[in-house]
């Protein structure tokens, strides 16, 4: 038996995205760095953006950019408002909070959030 090192053990550990059919694992946790996010490809064909935060919480919104229509919301500016985790879509900068998917800059928009777990 090999000895496990605390880096390697963190290696082993996965975050999974809730789907209709249960918690599908999208990535190593290891690859997810605080300030900057991740896109993953969903077997039903959608696309999330995977962020963590300095704290260690992920969050997992849909990567679509409501403006524009571009999957681009993973290669965003992160930042926080009132202590609230954001986005900035890199195209227009509107501001998507991790946690419930509003815009911060349009209150009738909204992008889809998703139950995340990092273990």
């Amino acid at each position: 038996m090999t000895a496990q090192t605390p880096e390697t053990a963190q290696d082993t550990r996965v975050v999974r995205v809730a789907t209709g059919t249960g918690w599908l694992t999208v990535c190593h946790r290891a690859l997810l760095t605080p300030g900057r996010g991740v896109a993953a490809l969903l077997p039903d064909g959608h696309q999330v953006a995977l962020f963590m935060d300095r704290a260690g919480r992920a969050y997992a919104i849909d990567n679509r950019d409501p403006f524009t229509g571009a999957y681009v919301l993973s290669r965003g500016l992160v930042g926080s408002a009132d202590g609230a985790p954001f986005v900035a879509s890199p195209l227009l900068k509107q501001r998507f909070d991790l946690a419930t998917g509003a815009c911060l800059d349009d209150d009738g928009v909204r992008v889809a959030v998703y139950e995340v777990r990092a273990d």
